[in-house]
């Protein structure tokens, strides 16, 4: 697998902020919300809205927060304090507790797969072996899937794994990460029987063909 796109920081930074209410769009769609377009950028412009509750209006700001810290930040090192203080920004007022660890239990609907209760160590140490893979698109994907497998925190996790997939990228200008509104029942299809099965090839493929942007020279 190669890299899609390489473009600038520059670019990449460009094209992100460009797209970010689409971005943020498909993010919130993929949570369950049924949002649609036109409310999602009057939310994100702070522009009246008369179809959405306030849940989804904090959800959708809580993304564009993370966002925002993503474009601040975006050349620094993943770490997990980095991963926390993205989910802090994503899950405010949404979570159990946002930018810390979950301690206890949860499960993940669609499947019987229950992610073991996060330790600070093997986490340090596993972003250590995934940060050693090549090429970075393939990285930040790994990066992103394990995330979402892991549920580091009670909520959110999705939001900030695609957000910190799409720092990697913005820093090494591969592109943008985000699943296609009617793409959806077939990532989540695929991404059920990762959580379940292991089974990553389809799931990296799927997101490698279906769900990347860039600008092509």
């Amino acid at each position: 697998m190669q890299d899609r796109y390489n473009m600038t920081q520059k670019e990449n930074l460009y094209l992100a902020k460009r797209n970010i209410v689409d971005s943020i769009w498909r993010s919130a769609n993929l949570e369950g919300i049924n949002i649609t377009f036109p409310d999602t950028y009057d939310i994100v412009n702070k522009l009246k809205v008369k179809n959405a509750d306030i849940s989804e209006i904090n959800t959708i700001l809580n993304l564009k927060h993370g966002w925002q810290e993503v474009f601040a930040s975006y050349d620094e090192d993943l770490t997990l304090d980095y991963i926390c203080n993205i989910h802090k920004e994503v899950a405010k007022d949404e979570a159990l507790e946002w930018g810390k660890l979950r301690t206890g239990k949860v499960g993940i609907s669609g499947t019987n797969y229950i992610p073991p209760i996060p330790d600070e160590k093997e986490i340090t140490k596993k972003l250590k072996e995934l940060k050693k893979i090549e090429p970075n698109t393939l990285r930040s994907i790994k990066i992103m899937l394990y995330l979402m497998k892991a549920q580091l925190f009670w909520d959110g996790n999705k939001r900030t794994a695609m957000l910190i997939a799409n720092k990697e990228m913005i820093q090494k200008g591969n592109g943008i990460i985000s699943i296609s509104v009617d793409k959806i029942n077939e990532f989540n299809t695929l991404l059920n029987r990762y959580y379940s099965y292991d089974e990553e090839e389809n799931l990296i493929n799927f997101i490698y063909n279906y769900a990347i942007s860039g600008i092509d020279k």
